[in-house]
């Protein structure tokens, strides 16, 4: 995948925003040559996954576990898995959520000085394995504006730390129209979800910011 200086990814965002997300994956798939999808199976994530995975079925999905989630975002993930078929690959942290606990007493708060290692061991370190691994060029992901401040000021189309192309669909869409998106192709939702490394919902984690 080519790189757009900060003008051109200004621009291209701009011209995109309206287009149907099944046409921004379309132009991005014929451009790209190793893309990947990111999960967590939060919210909205099976709108992302069917509509990547629509346009390229054995997309690799990437999936970062915690080892937090809760019992309902597993049965979330099996049944989206399962039912688009996707080609996951499963990153977890080197240590589990239960020895972690038995020597930290459980996860730390965001204002703990021991938070940032937390974040990094269970969410940083998994994800970063997995792009090591993976080597993409493109990023796809489910990131919309309103979200979080940060998540604000980037767009469709916008350049991670590393410099890897995210492209967000559906970064102007509302929950209303992710709700009419699920209906039509009838996929699933759970919204019992947990982040252990962001606790508030409009705080980011560190993977996109």
């Amino acid at each position: 995948m080519r790189k757009y200086s900060p003008k051109e990814l200004k621009t291209l965002s701009s011209q995109l925003r309206g287009i149907d997300p099944s046409e921004i994956i379309r132009w991005v798939l014929l451009n790209s040559n190793k893309p990947v999808v990111t999960t967590n199976f939060r919210p909205y994530e099976a709108a992302i996954l069917h509509a990547v995975t629509s346009e390229q079925p054995d997309t690799t999905v990437i999936w970062c576990d915690t080892g937090y989630n809760t019992p309902q975002t597993y049965k979330h993930a099996r049944e989206v898995i399962d039912q688009l078929d996707l080609n996951v690959k499963l990153y977890i942290p080197k240590n589990t959520a239960a020895y972690r606990d038995a020597l930290n007493n459980g996860i730390p708060g965001v204002d703990s000085p021991l938070h940032a290692e937390f974040t990094r061991q269970v969410k940083l370190e998994p994800f970063q394995r997995a792009m090591a691994q993976q080597k993409p060029d493109v990023w796809f992901t489910n990131l919309r504006k309103g979200q979080t401040s940060f998540r604000d000021s980037i767009d469709i189309l916008s350049y991670s730390k590393d410099g890897l192309l995210k492209v967000s669909p559906f970064y102007h869409w509302s929950d209303e129209k992710l709700d009419e998106y699920l209906r039509e192709n009838n996929l699933p939702n759970e919204f019992k979800y947990f982040d252990p490394t962001k606790v508030m919902s409009n705080r980011e984690c560190g993977l996109h910011a």
